[in-house]
């Protein structure tokens, strides 16, 4: 029993040797050996997936184009109802408290399905019974294809959960800032764009990054709308091509590993503006000046984890 916990210490001892960065490389390096080693014994169709690379690969562009302009949408709502949240003007309380509510309390692919087949049947309904007010152009316009639907969903689903990060955010800000530019004779129009914001992004861009990186993964949801093979994303086009050639598996895996490698870029470009932003705002340790209680330099925020 002895001999055994020797051989612990010793491993210990001589693990601690190591360099944590060396340790973690290991760790990583014997998952994708096992990975390696699936692959190997589930007899993947790694030629099928060599050659359908490209095709899955060209709904990246559709993907981003989706995700970006969610975001955009989410980012205007959420700056508008978190502005709503803290006024206490009623009307505005009360219909940004409805929007949070209702687009947190609904499924997203119900909301994805309400904009893209009851917003038509809606418009000709209005149409019907009031043509003067409401032309055919009316309807035309409100019938949507696939891709705008799911865009416009998932900014609408996003903004309202993103409302509440950006009202934190604003909160967050020391009140005597605002009383500060008040002093300065600031309009509020200018107290929230010149003072308030800029401190507020500090606090909101890290949740903000997951929200992004969350609907990157989501915008998967917009091909049960049924787009088509021009304007289809990573997910559409996967299971498009395997169905059609019964390689389900392989074209899936592949889905996912795209997903991931989307999931890893933007992860580093958002800790690199979490940690760009954050300068000035953490304490780090001087040199010589005897301030042992002072933190080295770290990341602010949630670091980007996956959503």
């Amino acid at each position: 029993m002895s001999s055994m916990s020797d051989r612990l210490d010793r491993w210990a001892l001589a693990s601690a040797r190591v360099p944590f960065r060396v340790k973690v490389a290991v760790v990583w390096v014997a998952i994708f050996a096992f990975l390696a080693f699936f692959f190997w014994i589930a007899q993947f169709d790694t030629d099928w997936m060599f050659d359908r690379f490209e095709y899955i690969t060209r709904g990246l562009l559709y993907t981003l184009y989706i995700a970006i302009g969610g975001i955009v949408l989410a980012t205007v709502l959420a700056i508008l109802g978190a502005l709503a949240r803290i006024s206490s003007n009623s009307i505005a309380y009360g219909i940004s408290g409805f929007y949070v509510s209702f687009f947190r309390g609904t499924p997203l692919i119900v909301q994805m399905f309400l904009i893209y087949l009851a917003l038509p049947q809606v418009a000709g309904n209005l149409h019907d019974r009031f043509g003067d007010l409401f032309p055919q152009s009316f309807v035309t316009q409100l019938t949507l294809e696939a891709a705008v639907a799911g865009t416009i969903a998932l900014g609408l689903n996003y903004g309202a959960y993103m409302t509440e990060i950006f009202r934190a955010g604003i909160q967050s800000v020391a009140g005597g800032q605002g009383e500060a530019a008040d002093a300065l004779g600031m309009t509020y129009r200018q107290k929230m764009r010149k003072v308030v914001l800029p401190q507020a992004f500090r606090v909101i861009i890290p949740p903000t990054g997951n929200e992004f990186i969350a609907m990157l993964k989501d915008t998967a949801l917009v091909s049960f709308l049924g787009t088509t093979v021009a304007n289809a994303e990573i997910f559409r086009r996967a299971s498009l091509v395997g169905q059609a050639e019964v390689k389900g598996l392989e074209a899936l895996v592949l889905a996912a590993g795209l997903y991931w490698g989307l999931t890893i870029v933007f992860t580093f470009f958002q800790r690199r503006l979490e940690t760009r932003v954050s300068r000035g705002y953490i304490r780090t340790a001087s040199v010589g000046s005897g301030d042992h209680d002072a933190l080295p330099e770290q990341p602010h925020g949630g670091g980007g984890g996956i959503a």
